[in-house]
């Protein structure tokens, strides 16, 4: 299957205006669009009025790094679910079924904790700790079982989030309201400093799966393929799990647990486009991005509260990909 350049295209782009539309999303009630218009064609001179003042602190400095964030949380861990589906040949993989999310929020849990302000070290650590202990458990006589790598996934994980219920039992009860609100995942603590603290490691990661991402196609062909290439298959896996692990363990570090994402953004554009992964990974991390900014949209101004975004991912996510899984055969094959 190959997608039309217009498709192509429009995924690219349709990402920048609902960044910019975004921008007029939220529950303040005291600026009407009006104001907000006018203030974009005011933004360089300055403003001595707190009216002002006040629009402009919500629109540059609560709301653009939030957009901005959740835009490369959401791409990602799309990306990430990409590469650990064409890696493990498997469209049930994502971060969250290997464990990979369960471990970085009980090493993120432990940083905060101990107070040892190391978070992301600690939940990259643990992330890649559980993506190995998954494919491990799952490995026999060098290869690994569809089945057993679910297994294993689900056993890993059930494993560290047991670990992350005995960190919250021990912890005083500020750090686990902390802790709580954090694993629920959101983005309202999202600023400039998060912003910058998680762009490194995310562009990092997914930069490498965009770079090498010729190489899924040729790893998603099988072990023996592989091999016929030139590539070895372990080698290979291991170049893509250690960028995947880094890019969905920096999300998992600013933003809490938020699942379902890196599982149904790469269904839903390989539907779209086809399996070639050489377009399925740019692709999903534009699409990635622009859903999760949309699911923060509605999370912050539903209701009068705002709704975590990991539970709103769950309660949109899961019925959706039911009724994908039983409407459509989802494509897997290249």
């Amino acid at each position: 299957m190959k997608p039309s350049p217009k498709r192509l295209l429009l995924l690219y782009l349709l990402p920048i205006p609902v960044l910019f539309l975004s921008l007029w999303v939220g529950p303040s009630r005291m600026f009407g669009w009006e104001e907000v218009i006018a203030h974009f064609f005011q933004v360089g001179t300055i403003q001595e009025d707190a009216g002002q003042q006040m629009l402009h602190t919500i629109l540059w400095d609560i709301r653009l790094p939030r957009i901005l964030l959740g835009f490369l949380i959401g791409g990602a861990l799309s990306v990430s679910g990409c590469a650990l589906q064409a890696m493990f040949r498997n469209p049930l993989v994502c971060p969250y079924i290997l464990g990979l999310s369960s471990g970085a929020a009980f090493g993120a849990a432990v940083s905060i904790a101990i107070g040892s302000g190391l978070l992301q070290l600690f939940s990259f650590g643990f992330g890649i700790l559980a993506v190995g202990a998954s494919y491990l458990l799952a490995r026999s006589r060098k290869t690994v079982s569809i089945v057993s790598l679910i297994l294993s996934g689900v056993v890993v994980s059930g494993l560290f989030t047991a670990l992350l219920t005995i960190v919250q039992y021990c912890v005083d009860p500020f750090k686990l309201q902390t802790i709580v609100h954090w694993t629920m995942g959101n983005l309202h603590t999202a600023g400039w400093g998060k912003l910058r603290s998680a762009a490194g490691p995310i562009l990092v990661g997914t930069g490498i799966l965009l770079l090498y991402r010729f190489r899924l196609n040729v790893i998603a062909l099988g072990d023996e393929q592989c091999r016929s290439v030139g590539l070895h298959p372990e080698a290979e896996k291991f170049r893509m799990l250690v960028p995947a692990t880094l890019a969905a363990s920096a999300s998992v570090a600013v933003a809490g647990v938020i699942g379902l994402v890196g599982l149904l953004v790469p269904h839903l554009v390989r539907m779209m486009i086809g399996p070639d992964n050489r377009r399925l990974v740019p692709a999903s991390f534009c699409f990635g991005g622009m859903y999760l900014v949309l699911v923060d949209d509605l999370a912050r101004s539903l209701a009068s509260v705002e709704i975590p975004i990991g539970v709103f991912t769950n309660l949109i996510g899961g019925p959706f990909l039911i009724y994908l899984l039983r409407k459509e055969r989802v494509g897997w094959q290249i």
